[in-house]
């Protein structure tokens, strides 16, 4: 290994302990004031409530932080020791240098999910049914991975077929077709994936005639805002966690609540949770993602194709010069590079939290969107109370203290 592949380990190793060093942070303020209800909130939620919801974050903080550190130092243990080796193993039964490519990146992609999944099993049958709200059985678990792994085969398969005979065939402009393909993917999989691959997960009930409806579709028409229509999902077969959701693009836009939502949540705070994500709409917000994400993807698409046509990723870890080994080593040494995109990316995204809650407190009023946050908060066992340099790095969604103090600044 080179010096430059020395450094980045390096890197690595300085990202992962700095993850850590944030989460610490985290328990630490959590647990400080894990005995006092901030004065906002004491009306609405109990001290034990607060507590139960400081044990919930600290409980998953610390698993987080083993979490981190396995990924930190399996990511160096790839680059160091295990890559080559598998890159070996496939070559030896692959003599299509294409296939052998391909069969590298899915070697790995599945060793790489069987070791994280004892962290899937842990989250959601030990912490998430400790605090009540796993309704995930090992069935659903097991269906829910056979799942989702033939989706990823069917459309990483060809996919990575087609941009290795790309590399081939057009050396020197076979990212940017590459790179076409993947954000039409992208913006197509934002209408194929609430039609044709979520309900092979939940199922979608359109919304029952009534009171809910109708004040749904009243707010819809006085927002402007065309849809396909109000779909309730059965979130209640795997989680008591509530949320809400639009997806899609134009008058197929569809709009969905999980059933959690509504059974724990009044009508008036349903009605502003709506009013919030079609702030989103209204600021044109999920445009602005697509756009960073091609920004982004830009950006990732010529560092792997420069990666590719220099070499220089397998000289600095004395990695073979194959594609598949070279995607691997950019992947596995992108931490360092994500540790200072995340707190950008987050900022970005708590500040369209808040000119959304600003355009639902217009719509509905202050009174029902603050009630909706806190219940949601109580409810989540969201804590009420976190680390700000945390929040500022992990946050995509502002604290709700802050969200709060933001919305009654604002009606002043």
């Amino acid at each position: 290994m080179t010096a430059v592949g020395s450094l980045i380990i390096l890197a690595i190793i300085t990202s992962g302990c700095f993850g850590v060093y944030l989460r610490l942070r985290q328990i630490q303020n959590v647990s400080r004031n894990r005995n006092t209800v901030p004065q906002d909130f004491v009306r609405e939620v109990s001290l034990s409530d607060h507590q139960r919801a400081a044990d919930y974050t600290i409980e998953r903080t610390r698993f987080g932080i083993a979490e981190l550190v396995f990924d930190t130092l399996i990511s160096i243990l790839w680059l160091t020791a295990w890559l080559s080796p598998l890159y070996l193993f496939v070559a030896h039964y692959s003599e299509s240098s294409i296939t052998r490519s391909v069969m590298v990146v899915l070697s790995f992609g599945i060793i790489s999910h069987f070791l994280e999944m004892p962290f899937s099993l842990f989250n959601s049958f030990w912490i998430e049914e400790k605090f009540g709200f796993n309704r995930l059985t090992l069935k659903t678990f097991i269906l829910d991975e056979l799942k989702t792994s033939l989706l990823t085969c069917i459309i990483m398969i060809p996919a990575l077929y087609a941009m290795f005979a790309l590399l081939g065939a057009l050396p020197d402009t076979w990212w940017i077709f590459s790179y076409a393909t993947f954000m039409t993917l992208t913006v197509a999989m934002t209408v194929i994936y609430p039609t044709l691959i979520a309900p092979l997960f939940n199922k979608f009930t359109p919304m029952g005639e009534g009171a809910t409806k109708e004040r749904m579709e009243s707010l819809l028409l006085k927002c402007g805002f065309e849809s396909k229509g109000l779909f309730i999902m059965d979130a209640s077969k795997r989680s008591a966690h509530g949320n809400a959701y639009f997806s899609g693009f134009g008058k197929g836009k569809r709009i969905v609540f999980f059933d959690t939502l509504l059974e724990k949540h009044t009508l008036e705070e349903i009605e502003s949770i709506l009013a919030h994500e079609l702030g989103h709409f209204k600021y044109g917000h999920v445009f602005q993602i697509i756009v960073q994400s091609a920004v982004l993807a830009l950006i990732a698409f010529f560092a792997i194709y420069y990666a590719f046509s220099s070499g220089i990723i397998s000289n600095w870890f004395n990695l073979q010069n194959d594609p598949g080994v070279v995607l691997i080593a950019l992947l596995l040494a992108k931490e360092p590079i994500s540790l200072i995109l995340t707190p950008v990316l987050s900022w970005r995204s708590r500040k369209a939290e808040f000119e959304a809650d600003d355009f639902a407190r217009k719509i509905v009023g202050q009174e029902a969107m603050v009630s909706a946050l806190t219940r949601l908060t109580r409810d989540n066992l969201a804590s009420l109370t976190p680390d700000p340099l945390f929040a500022a790095f992990y946050f995509s969604h502002p604290p709700v203290p802050l969200r709060v103090a933001q919305l009654r600044i604002e009606i002043s």
